[in-house]
């Protein structure tokens, strides 16, 4: 009886392990069905980077995007913001890894952070002109954005679509004072997986850093500060992109002179 009872269990077990075909058929099928009820992917619009749009996913506004902007809006009509800084996530993470950075560097001031991850230049235009101003005049606006277009633009449409953002600012609030930082680095070293990139962004900051007057509008280049032995360090940039704590430590000590002066 016990010779049995094992031949079964043994037979089980096999029959486990190796499914038989109608069930791998029904995987199968099933697999199918799943691909048949999905949502077709609707495309994006093109998005000209000095053009003001907002951020879209699958054909339609992004729905994160949209509250976001409204969480800001809602800021800005409250008013009371001596000093904003606008930019993506890499701006955004002020709010994250940069947090104990920002409140010990910037507690001086009235300050509000309006970065969205993901964001690019259209779509940091468009929060600007539909609310994102209406009710502050910032004393300064720290303003780092372009890193996100640098997959699909080129550098001269990156450039101008950082212009529209500053005449953008000053249409809503001509006595804000930009702070303009260059773009980032990002990547391992120029010939490293965003060697491209980089190459774009450097050609980017040339342009925009012509915006320079000394008065209205003040380029920085910090990019520098980032590196070590000319090379970005996981240290400082976890994922060659956004910044640790010890990196938006270097962006904080790196402005803190400048934004004394400008808010003077």
């Amino acid at each position: 009886m016990k010779r049995i009872t094992f031949l079964h269990a043994l037979a089980l077990a096999t029959l486990l392990a190796s499914p038989s075909p109608l069930f791998a058929q029904a995987k199968t099928d099933a697999k199918k069905d799943a691909k048949k009820d999905a949502k077709p992917t609707i495309p994006n619009p093109v998005q000209p980077p000095d053009i003001a749009a907002p951020k879209f996913s699958n054909g339609q506004p992004d729905a994160g995007f949209l509250k976001t902007h409204e969480g800001y809006v809602a800021i800005a009509k409250a008013g009371g913001v001596d000093v904003l800084f606008l930019g993506d996530s890499i701006t955004a993470g002020w709010r994250g890894n940069g947090k104990e950075v920002w409140e010990k560097s910037f507690a001086a001031y009235k300050t509000a952070n309006f970065g969205i991850g993901g964001d690019r230049t259209q779509h940091v235009l468009w929060r600007i002109t539909n609310g994102e101003f209406d009710g502050i005049k910032p004393k300064a606006v720290v303003l780092m954005i372009g890193t996100n277009n640098s997959g699909s633009d080129d550098d001269d449409g990156i450039a101008k679509g950082v212009t529209a953002i500053v005449k953008a600012i000053h249409a809503k609030s001509p006595a804000t004072k930009v702070l303009l930082l260059a773009i980032f680095p990002r990547g391992s070293k120029p010939d490293g997986v965003f060697g491209p990139q980089q190459e774009k962004l450097k050609q980017v900051n040339a342009k925009i850093a012509k915006l320079h007057d000394g008065k209205s509008v003040h380029y920085l280049d910090i990019g520098e500060k980032f590196l070590t032995e000319g090379a970005l360090k996981a240290e400082i940039m976890p994922d060659f992109l956004h910044l640790s704590k010890a990196g938006y430590q270097i962006w904080a000590d790196a402005i803190t002179p400048k934004l004394a002066e400008l808010t003077k």
